[in-house]
């Protein structure tokens, strides 16, 4: 399960850039495209897993947004949302131009 080792990476991301704030971080927040290959459910369940090898962190919460994906057209010079996985510009031009969709990031971070 790579969500286990995804959510160790944020922790230890936080850590080294709040080292003194970390007893006060109450919410983490992360965008995932849908082509990230992150399940919501299943981190969660990683961030209840490694919140049970770390205790101190137990009044964290995870939050997680999913991105959906976005092509651009340079034919027609729009951004469309892909819908079944079709990469397809709503003129009926294919794109392999992924503008949103890919990207795992840490978007906020609540402090109490």
């Amino acid at each position: 399960m790579h969500e286990i080792s995804l959510v160790r990476n944020i922790f230890k991301t936080l850590e080294e850039e709040f080292p003194n704030d970390m007893d006060k971080v109450r919410g983490i927040y992360i965008k995932a495209g849908l082509l990230s290959n992150v399940q919501p459910i299943l981190m969660q369940n990683a961030f209840q897993a490694v919140l049970e090898d770390q205790p101190e962190y137990g009044k964290t919460s995870l939050h997680v947004e999913v991105l959906p994906i976005l092509i651009h057209c340079d034919d027609c010079n729009k951004t469309t949302e892909v819908q079944q996985y079709k990469f397809v510009c709503t003129c009926g031009k294919p794109s392999r131009n992924v503008v949103q969709g890919e990207e795992l990031l840490i978007s906020r971070v609540e402090f109490e």
